[in-house]
Parts: C-alpha cells; structure tokens; sequence
C-alpha cells in the first residue's frame, strides 16, 4: 500500500477565513459545489475531497481559487449527505470502520463516473484534472486512466493502494508533508518506485514542517504552514496550466 487508511490526522485541521462565491447545484442526484471563472479556459478540475465532503468551507475557497485561474470547478458530494464531523469523531460517534464500510469504491466510483461524464458529455470541457486531498486521493487515482481523468494533483494521500496506483495511465503530481504517519517516508519510497516505471509525467514535492492535512486544513497563522499551503495549491495549477 502506498499511502495507509485514514486516522484522526485526516479529521483535524483549521477553518480558513473567507467567504465562498460558488453556488450549491445538482449534477443528476448528486449535491455539487460549482466555482465558476470568470474567463474560462474551457477545462474542468473534479474535487475529490476529504471526510467533511463539500459542504465545507475551507475545500470551497480552494475551489473559488482554483477558479480564479480559470479552471471550472466542482466539488461534488462523494458521501452521500454522510461527511463525518469532528466533534462526533473525536467524541467517540463514529464508527471508523463501519463509516469507511459505507464509503468504498462501490459506492464512490459510480458518483465519480457520473460527474466526470456529465463534465465531458454535458458541459463538453476540454479536459477534466482531479484534485485528491486526503481520503478524496485514493478516488483520484482510480479514475486516473483513459476516457476518465486527464491529469491530477494529489495532496497527503489515505488509502491510496500499491495496484491502484500502478493502474494509472495519466500524469501525476503529489505534494508530501514531512510528518506524516499517513503517507510516510516508506510510502513516498514506494510510490516514486512505482511512478518511475510506469514512464508517465510525475512529481512529488515533499513540504518541510508540515503534517498530514496541511494543503486543505492547515493553521494558517503558521508562517511555516501558510508557505507550504500555497506553494502546495501553486503546484497544482502549475501542473494543470502544462499538462491539460
């Protein structure tokens, strides 16, 4: 396995201040944050987000960002109406397991296929690039082959598996945190072993003095946190902007 299942790191994290601009939609049955660009460049970028799905604010301003440099981008609702809180998480509410049973490939794969078709067959965009933070990660990868996914960018990956990754047939970039127990030292090892023999476009940029969450969820009044965040979030767009 190249990144290890989701523990307590993947709920903590720190609300950004902001006001999101996009707007709450359906695609067929499926809640969807829509950030719209003012001057679009007729691409797309498919949020996969983390356990808090896209009723969340801080994956909404990352999506108005995104936006802002001209990419359409939605942020659709992979749970179902069932994101985990903190609180209840931390309380001892949640059920890991049996939340993780309800939340698989078989019931994600099919509202990842759904959105990306609706993308390419409904609103025609040119190319789709998928954005993975976390949980949302291991979906990116899956979806990372021929008629799904163009490109994508991948933020401290959870459950990501060594055969799923190797499955991937598009280009790759990864942004690391040096702490953490999550995607570790060995698991960054690995996936650079097995990005390297597949002969596709790839990077994984590690960040110094960060842990697992630190693109989508990082204490920005941290000097150290707020550098790595944007630099992070400058990567993915840098990646699209040459690869789409």
């Amino acid at each position: 396995m190249t990144s290890l299942p989701p523990g307590e790191c993947c709920i903590r994290g720190i609300k950004h201040e902001g006001t999101p601009t996009g707007s709450i939609e359906k695609i067929e049955n499926i809640t969807t944050y829509f950030a719209r660009p003012a001057r679009p460049n007729g691409n797309a970028i498919f949020i996969f987000g983390d356990v808090f799905g896209p009723i969340y604010q801080n994956v909404q301003l990352i999506a108005d960002n995104f936006a802002a440099q001209g990419y359409l981008t939605v942020v659709p609702d992979l749970l179902n109406g069932d994101a985990m809180g903190v609180e209840a998480f931390l309380g001892g509410k949640v059920d890991l397991p049996a939340w993780l049973a309800r939340h698989d490939p078989t019931t994600i794969d099919p509202i990842a296929e759904t959105v990306i078709d609706y993308l390419k067959n409904t609103l025609k965009v040119k190319s789709i690039a998928g954005v993975g933070y976390c949980f949302g990660a291991k979906y990116v990868v899956r979806h990372l082959k021929e008629n799904r996914l163009d490109v994508a960018y991948i933020a401290h990956p959870s459950f990501v598996t060594s055969e799923e990754l190797s499955a991937i047939t598009k280009p790759l970039s990864i942004a690391a945190a040096e702490d953490d127990a999550i995607f570790t030292q060995e698991n960054r090892f690995e996936s650079e072993k097995i990005l390297a023999g597949l002969i596709l476009p790839y990077q994984i940029n590690l960040y110094g003095g960060v842990g697992h969450g630190f693109a989508l969820r990082g204490d920005l009044s941290i000097k150290e946190v707020k550098f790595a965040t944007d630099r992070a979030f400058e990567q993915a767009v840098t990646w699209f902007d040459y690869w789409v």
